[in-house]
């Protein structure tokens, strides 16, 4: 079968489904570029000096990996003058970045964690890049903070990419799921699954397990049921899953089903929850929801939450539909 290209497929949804803009297909083309960079850094690992810290920390207090500072620094110029964005905001950056002067400034938004995950670089576990594109608001010359602050469901695109044995893009524009993995000789990348979906039921989950004394009561039972496993309230057997890198609990659940939880506890309730809803817990809802899953903190739909701040953080749960509504229900 002859093999369909990003680009393609992109222009071919652009044509048939007038899903996407020919502004929205080039953004999505210098993101996904970008990624192919940081996917080469990555790779190259020690060879390449970029290994351990750097010696500096972000806004959430996080020190931050030399691969966090490259891969941000690889996403903000690869999009600064393209001509489709307003201003970006990334989860190493205390403010949005305007677009320079010097570059036309396009409708769109972009939000990104540039390297999710970063923790096990120096252990070469996957890691991964997360974005989601919004519209700027109309009616606004300079793009403030305030622009970005839109719910979930104002999303236009959402996306990630996995830097594993193989580099896979998982993309959705509104209208399903699908995968791209990239063609290393060729440099591009290749649609490899189209529409995917998650099982509505699974026997996997994905928690912190070293986490469990400071969970609140309905993720305490809903896990206890789960581990109790045929001898249990569920009468099936569950396997638990973590790597500690949400692009790759997710990815796994997206490919195989299961629910990834990083719920509300007593350590995170001062912050509001671990995962950061505009860069982490929105994109990945999106993807997961396109694919016929849920997300949810627990007692809302993380879709629906109007955010108050760029750095605004979540509780989440998210993955199989039955999972994650059962778990909802124990907290209702």
């Amino acid at each position: 079968m002859k093999p369909i290209f990003l680009t393609q497929f992109l222009i071919e949804e652009q044509r048939a489904m007038g899903k996407i803009t020919p502004d929205l297909r080039l953004l999505l083309e210098v993101v996904t570029r970008a990624c192919k960079r940081i996917s080469i850094a990555v790779g190259k690992g020690a060879l390449g000096g970029v290994l351990g810290d750097a010696g500096t920390g972000n806004i959430q207090g996080e020190a931050q990996k030399k691969l966090d500072v490259i891969s941000n620094d690889i996403l903000l110029e690869a999009n600064e003058w393209g001509g489709h964005l307003a201003a970006l905001a990334s989860e190493e950056m205390d403010h949005p970045h305007p677009i320079p002067e010097q570059y036309p400034k396009g409708g769109y938004l972009l939000l990104f964690d540039p390297l999710d995950g970063s923790s096990n670089i120096d252990v070469n576990v996957s890691v991964g890049t997360i974005f989601s594109v919004l519209r700027k608001p109309e009616g606004s010359s300079e793009s403030t903070e305030a622009d970005f602050l839109q719910a979930g469901t104002q999303q236009v695109a959402a996306g990630y990419c996995v830097y594993g044995p193989s580099t896979t893009l998982v993309l959705t524009i509104g209208n399903g799921v699908h995968q791209f993995t990239l063609d290393r000789e060729l440099g591009s990348f290749v649609l490899t699954q189209r529409d995917m979906k998650i099982p509505v039921d699974t026997k996997e989950f994905s928690i912190n397990m070293s986490n469990e004394r400071f969970w609140e009561a309905p993720v305490k039972r809903y896990i206890d049921e789960c581990v109790a496993g045929k001898d249990g309230p569920r009468g099936k057997d569950f396997n638990m899953r973590w790597v500690a890198s949400m692009v790759a609990d997710v990815h796994r659940i997206i490919t195989r089903g299961g629910v990834f939880m990083y719920p509300l506890d007593s350590k995170t309730k001062d912050k509001g929850g671990k995962l950061r809803l505009m860069y982490e817990a929105n994109p990945m809802s999106f993807i997961i929801e396109q694919a016929g899953g849920a997300a949810t903190t627990g007692r809302e739909r993380i879709l629906d939450i109007a955010p108050n701040k760029l750095h605004q953080r979540v509780p989440v749960i998210m993955g199989s539909k039955n999972e994650v509504d059962l778990v909802t229900s124990y907290h209702a």
